[in-house]
């Protein structure tokens, strides 16, 4: 008597869901190795232990370390300026939507360091990855949208002063906040004082509310 041999089964295919999150689970494990070790340190082996998914899977998604890293640092842009469109600076009077900003941009760098670790890795290499990116500028383009829309608003009201381009301001509240704390361990040191204590961050974000209001408001 001959015995019928039962087929294989077929494999069957990953369900959508599970592509997404194990998607999420390879960048979210890639944000904090590339935070740890930056570009040239991090290791696909440590991500994919990290993110508890096979290797393979992650060439399968991002193909190289490459494509994965500018798929952080959309990721990262993606989350910040989201955020960022929640303020709702168009609903509020000008002064308060420009300290809105100001508060956002400080807290957003303090609570998230490794935003600012990717940045610093990204300006190493010149920006190569981000020069790739179909999706970057897309993204911030609402953001100086909303900023030039409250400069106006600001000048209309003769609150603000004329003429003020709303990339270079965002570059200035930016770069007040970025400097202060990537660099904080050294100028700390030079300058004998706990520059990342509570009342000294206190004090950075007033001083940042003065410099940028003092340049804006007309006298």
């Amino acid at each position: 008597m001959t015995r019928s041999v039962a087929a294989a089964p077929a494999p069957v295919e990953p369900r959508p869901r599970d592509a997404d999150r194990s998607q999420k689970d390879i960048l979210d494990a890639a944000l904090r190795e590339f935070a740890d070790f930056g570009l040239g340190g991090a290791r696909m082996d440590r991500i994919a232990e990290r993110a508890g998914v096979n290797k393979r899977l992650i060439y399968y998604y991002f193909e190289s370390k490459e494509s994965l890293f500018l798929a952080v640092l959309e990721r990262a842009y993606e989350n910040i300026r989201g955020e960022e469109q929640q303020l709702n600076l168009s609903q509020v009077d000008p002064i308060e939507a420009v300290r809105r900003l100001i508060a956002f941009t400080w807290n957003y760098y303090l609570e998230h360091p490794e935003f600012l670790t990717l940045l610093n890795s990204e300006n190493l290499h010149r920006a190569r990855h981000l020069k790739r990116s179909a999706n970057v500028r897309s993204m911030n383009s609402p953001l100086i949208q909303m900023l030039a829309d409250v400069l106006e608003r600001g000048h209309k009201a003769g609150l603000f002063r004329a003429g003020v381009d709303p990339v270079q301001l965002y570059i200035s509240i930016a770069g007040l906040s970025y400097f202060y704390l990537g660099n904080c361990h050294t100028l700390s040191t030079i300058f004998d004082r706990d520059l990342m204590g509570a009342k000294a961050r206190l004090e950075r974000l007033s001083h940042m509310n003065d410099l940028v209001l003092g340049y804006l408001v007309r006298d």
